[in-house]
């Protein structure tokens, strides 16, 4: 089993492009009634301030209230009416910023993770910020938690260190699409998206 210990606060950066580089590696771990489920993160994005593309670019409000608040915490919205995407806030309290988790690479819970998710592929269950909230059971519900102190939901230490870390362009967005700011474990098989954005 992998070890699941929870980071310590303050090890994670909180300016937005470093947390979507250093994120990368790192475990998240869901605990709930089904059991455990816990993936490595392999693809993130970064949404900066003042970016056309982040969900804080009009200002604050209550769906997006988590952004502008402390760095770490849990931010959860619903895509598409029935999926949800996991990110977290970052930058410093009032500054509305956060990092998209796009992928996992399953660890414990695979069995659970299938039930959830209605699928056999282990590389399906969690390549994309939506089929990873469903196979871990996130939903808004989890919207504001403290992954680095919360009893259901946290990051834990990488179980190795990541391998070659590249960028892109960010995936599935209109505005500012081209910039550099989406970061993958080169060569990893659950990395989301078309395979020519991914080079190893």
């Amino acid at each position: 089993m992998t070890d699941l210990r929870r980071i310590p606060p303050r090890e994670l950066p909180e300016e937005t492009q470093a947390l979507a580089r250093a994120l990368i590696g790192y475990v998240l771990v869901r605990w709930s009634a089904e059991g455990l489920a816990a993936g490595r993160i392999v693809e993130t994005e970064a949404y900066l301030p003042g970016d056309p593309a982040c969900h804080a670019f009009t200002g604050k409000s209550a769906r997006n209230g988590v952004l502008f608040g402390p760095p770490h915490r849990a931010y959860v919205y619903q895509i598409y009416g029935t999926s949800f995407c996991f990110n977290l806030s970052s930058e410093i309290d009032g500054v509305g910023a956060g990092v998209l988790v796009r992928a996992l690479e399953p660890l414990e819970g695979v069995e659970i993770m299938r039930r959830r998710r209605n699928v056999e592929s282990l590389r399906d269950l969690c390549r994309g910020p939506g089929r990873l909230c469903s196979a871990l059971g996130i939903d808004r519900r989890l919207d504001g938690v403290d992954p680095l102190a919360h009893p259901e939901l946290w990051l834990a230490a990488a179980p190795r260190p990541p391998g070659k870390i590249r960028k892109s362009r960010r995936i599935g967005i209109r505005q500012a699409a081209y910039r550099l700011l989406r970061f993958y474990e080169a060569g990893n098989p659950f990395v989301s998206g078309p395979a020519r954005l991914s080079p190893p």
